[in-house]
């Protein structure tokens, strides 16, 4: 198995084989908890705007994101996993935009197949890529709004490669280090109306689903996200 790690928007273009989009911080790990609550499937999107019209023209739709961390305008939630616990999408489509892991999907173009990747179903997503076959494995760390790289991001993406090399890795030793690097917003009681201090702790969360948030591209349709017991 041919395992690359690649970053940012660029990475994503890059990426070949079964491909791992990873956005720890917060993306990923939203969408984990959105299917953990029930929600049928999730869009990914890049443009907010398509965002607002897919609303407009079926209004059932539960519209979640941010932009620079913040909630978008007229939507039902941001990107916050701790800020899920009052919004009801069980059995609900919810359309999904951020600033770094949907823009991953949407460029991930040359991609085989695309899985959405952070802490709390790391073990899940190294299990369905083992059991796959794959040969060509890319990791695609989205950092910081797809352009600047970040921590959690390459740890996670480190952590899958261990697991599938069967290499010593710890995992909890180097998520308690976050909390003083890139996840040091979520401590900054000025930033945390946008980035809760739970938010890191359920981001980091390890591997509490069993699941793989796997994206499924029919032939008609937009793609979409639904969660894939291993």
């Amino acid at each position: 198995m041919n395992i690359n790690i690649l970053h940012l928007i660029e990475g994503a273009k890059k990426a070949r084989g079964l491909t791992v989009v990873i956005d720890v911080f917060r993306a990923f790990s939203v969408e984990a908890y959105l299917l953990a609550k029930g929600a049928e499937r999730i869009i990914p999107i890049g443009d907010a705007e398509l965002a607002y019209s897919m609303k407009h023209d079926d209004p059932r739709l539960v519209l979640a994101g941010e932009r620079g961390g913040k909630i978008m305008p007229g939507f039902d939630t941001g990107n916050s996993p701790s800020q899920l616990a009052n919004i009801d999408v069980k059995g609900k489509t919810v359309i999904h935009t951020t600033s770094a892991g949907t823009q991953g999907i949407v460029n991930a173009v040359y991609a085989d197949e695309i899985l959405g990747g952070s802490l709390v179903n790391a073990k899940a997503t190294a299990e369905y890529i083992r059991k796959s076959g794959a040969e060509t494995v890319s990791l695609v760390c989205m950092g910081l709004e797809g352009a600047t790289q970040s921590d959690e991001d390459t740890l996670c993406a480190l952590y899958i490669k261990s697991l599938l090399e069967n290499s010593p890795f710890d995992p909890e030793r180097e998520t308690a280090k976050l909390q003083y690097t890139s996840g040091a917003k979520f401590f900054d009681p000025e930033k945390n109306d946008v980035f809760p201090r739970d938010d890191f702790y359920m981001c980091t969360d390890i591997d509490i689903f069993d699941f793989v948030l796997k994206l499924e591209r029919p032939d008609k349709g937009i793609p979409y996200i639904r969660s894939c017991r291993v």
